[in-house]
């Protein structure tokens, strides 16, 4: 299941993406207009700048911005960002694989075979869809 954290993140980007690019854009509005709350959006948008996804301006007139054009910006860059592995199980994940505990040998493992087509068909999808995508509905 989707984290909240993802949530507001993705809803939060779609919003910036909305806007006109390289203009700064208050955190308060963010959140007021996808009604995040403006403590939980600080460390998501935090978050994020720190990953290279959006960069912000201080001061007066200062806010968050996409760092680069938001059809240039992934899902599943933003995804692992925000949530971590895509895969559902870390014996089948391409970031952060782990070998699973309770597992003996993963050739012959049937969960392990099911999870790396599962893993891909996501993939594909959060690849392909960007947050011009995401942001339009499509």
């Amino acid at each position: 299941m989707l984290s909240r954290k993802t949530k507001y993140g993705l809803k939060a980007l779609a919003y910036l993406s909305k806007q006109d690019q390289g203009v700064p854009v208050q955190i308060s509005k963010i959140a007021r207009a996808e009604n995040i709350s403006l403590k939980f959006l600080e460390s998501i948008l935090l978050m994020m700048r720190k990953n290279d996804i959006l960069t912000s301006k201080k001061g007066k007139g200062g806010g968050y911005m996409l760092a680069k054009a938001a059809s240039d910006i992934s899902i599943a860059e933003v995804y692992r960002v925000l949530e971590g592995p895509i895969s559902l199980v870390p014996c089948v994940s391409l970031n952060f694989y782990k070998k699973c505990d309770d597992c003996l040998d993963e050739d012959s493992c049937s969960i392990h075979h099911f999870m790396i087509k599962v893993r891909d068909k996501n993939l594909k999808i959060y690849e392909g869809t960007t947050l011009a995508d995401l942001a339009s509905g499509e």
